[in-house]
């Protein structure tokens, strides 16, 4: 199957979630959530995305989460992603529990396109203190592509991972899980980078935005959110919409999307430094707002 055919089968079967100016959203992608160890590259900066996180909640925002969430190439279980950041899992449960929560699997933690694996994982988790299982993500769904739409002038917006347009992390996932589990990971602490990932293999990349920006060309021009490359990009109307959030697991910040009053927003949290010496989290606006609509179809 051609990469145009698995990104239009994504769209035909996308969750649709209805939204208009008032919504806010925020959009991450690849934090590769491990298990704490030399080879987790989300726990460098679990400090920044929990502080993000917190804020976005706290402002009434969604959170979409467009794939790669949970590093289950590295890692062979949940359950131990799930101890190594319990806080972030509890934070998310409260987006959940608010029906604020929106999943999308990506290659890395494709286990979850079958419900009953998310069903056996997900729904609970064992609270040693109390010495029983609690609720965690109750009912929650993973999809693969999630396609907001604006209930006044119908506008869409397609949000998927990408890899759709990545042959070998989506024909041969397993094959790609295996080779990082058994080789990449132990190389991980050397230094030595996974060839076969295209955030490290510039050629690679190139040739996904180009499969990406021609599925979009031939479905007239729809916005397409995408992350899998961890290159942000934010188009000017009139230039083909490929939009791309970046990733969780930039050196010392992240990187993410915003909809807000009807724009859209290229945003990064990172770490300051204060005039008087003190650490601090802070957002930077990278690019935009820009109006939604500026990027309506003709």
């Amino acid at each position: 199957m051609s990469s145009t055919k698995r990104l239009t089968r994504a769209y035909e079967n996308a969750k649709t979630v209805v939204f208009d100016d008032s919504s806010k959203f925020i959009l991450f992608s690849d934090c590769h959530r491990g298990d704490n160890s030399f080879a987790d590259d989300f726990a460098n900066n679990r400090n920044i995305y929990f502080h993000a996180l917190n804020f976005y909640f706290k402002e009434g925002f969604h959170y979409c989460e467009l794939g790669d969430g949970d590093e289950l190439w590295e890692n062979l279980n949940f359950e131990s992603i799930f101890e190594a950041h319990k806080n972030v899992y509890q934070l998310l449960k409260k987006f959940h529990l608010l029906k604020r929560l929106h999943m999308i699997w990506g290659n890395h933690d494709m286990v979850y396109k079958d419900p009953e694996y998310v069903k056996k994982h997900l729904s609970s988790y064992f609270e040693p203190i109390d010495g029983e299982s609690k609720e965690l993500f109750e009912g929650i769904a993973y999809h693969e592509a999630i396609v907001l739409k604006h209930k006044i002038t119908g506008q869409e917006l397609f949000l998927t991972h990408g890899h759709q347009a990545d042959w070998w992390n989506y024909t041969f996932w397993r094959w790609s899980r295996f080779l990082v589990r058994a080789l990449w990971k132990p190389l991980q602490v050397w230094g030595i980078a996974d060839p076969t990932s295209p955030a490290k293999n510039y050629t690679e990349l190139i040739k996904i935005e180009r499969r990406l920006k021609k599925w979009i060309l031939r479905n007239n021009l729809l916005i397409t959110i995408v992350g899998h490359t961890h290159r942000p990009r934010f188009p000017e109307p009139g230039d083909i919409p490929l939009f791309n959030d970046g990733s969780c697991v930039h050196p010392r910040s992240i990187t993410g999307i915003e909809i807000e009053n009807g724009e859209i927003s290229l945003i990064k949290w990172q770490i300051a430094t204060t005039e008087d010496g003190i650490l601090r989290v802070v957002r930077v606006l990278l690019e935009g707002p820009q109006k939604i609509r500026d990027y309506q179809r003709k």
